[in-house]
């Protein structure tokens, strides 16, 4: 909602008599998409991430045969182009003089600072929301989204970081995505130690996932055996629950391969104030600067639960 701070925008606060005023800031959640992605920092307009490919397995040398030579390959670029975010509020020279409760005032810098956390959650969020969506402009180096059954490899073939039926969260999937995560391969075909991490999860999810995790025994059973999600510690980081995921129980493990989900920071965040010198305005304004992404999806295995 565009416009200027006048004393007719709280007429309210011009008299005397109010009690309290509310609306204006509210508790927050605490920083979230940390625990989404990897933090850097840039000094340019963009920044790119290449992959590099191995060597493939050794092939037997016969007697008196040469040796065999392979290649690197440069294999699919992912370009990470910064986004500036900017607010700001303007108040006029008689609403700040004539306003009668300073909380007001003060309370609009904690609001402004408000919106640009909520921006930079929801901005980050979304990665994972779209992480299915193979049609939108939120597509990875390889032309894929995120998570799909199909990422395709430079040297051939594709790969999976996804099931090729999604189902809801519970033990057995959960267990099923753990094999599927130890199994993976490089481009080369050759097998990583790829582990989870972490369950990230949206707020619908939040009883079930500790269920599931925390549980001593089996999860809904009477048969006395143990959880072996708990007994190995098999996400070692726990549950993370994020409140600006909107599908409500799609599903991901976060694993610990490195240049997989990245943030960069071009511009921190900073806050400015000044005034007209004609119309004595007194602004206020915010700017930071920062992407997110990722280049390598084997940094998350994904499950859009119906």
């Amino acid at each position: 909602m565009a416009g200027i701070i006048t004393t007719g925008s709280h007429p309210k606060a011009l008299w005397p008599g109010i009690k309290a005023w509310w609306g204006q800031t509210y508790n927050e959640h605490m920083v979230e998409y940390d625990k989404l992605f990897d933090k850097d920092t840039s000094t340019q307009n963009y920044e790119e991430d290449v992959q590099l490919t191995g060597f493939g397995l050794v092939p037997v040398k016969e007697q008196g045969a040469g040796v065999k030579f392979d290649s690197e390959v440069q294999g699919f670029v992912t370009r990470y182009t910064h986004v500036a975010y900017a607010l700001g509020y303007i108040v006029t020279k008689e609403e700040l003089d004539d306003n009668l409760y300073e909380s007001i005032s003060k309370r609009r810098a904690a609001a402004l600072a408000m919106s640009f956390r909520q921006t930079k959650e929801n901005v980050g969020a979304n990665i994972y929301n779209r992480a299915f969506d193979s049609t939108g402009t939120y597509l990875g180096g390889d032309g894929k989204a995120l998570c799909a059954t199909d990422h395709p490899n430079t040297m051939g073939g594709t790969w999976a970081n996804k099931p090729s039926v999604d189902s809801d969260l519970s033990e057995a999937s959960l267990e099923d995505a753990m094999v599927a995560i130890m199994g993976f391969q490089n481009d080369r075909g050759l097998l990583i130690n790829v582990m989870p991490r972490s369950l990230i999860i949206a707020r619908q999810e939040w009883y079930n996932a500790n269920r599931i995790l925390k549980s001593v025994y089996k999860n809904d059973s009477a048969d006395n055996a143990v959880n072996v999600l708990k007994a190995t510690n098999a996400l070692p980081e726990g549950i993370v629950m994020n409140h600006y995921l909107t599908a409500p129980h799609a599903w991901f493990v976060r694993t610990n391969i490195q240049n997989g989900m990245k943030y960069y920071e071009r511009a921190a965040i900073s806050f400015d104030q000044d005034n007209d010198f004609d119309t004595m305005n007194a602004k206020a304004k915010g700017y930071e600067r920062y992407s997110f992404g990722w280049s390598d999806p084997r940094a998350v295995y994904g499950v859009n639960g119906p």
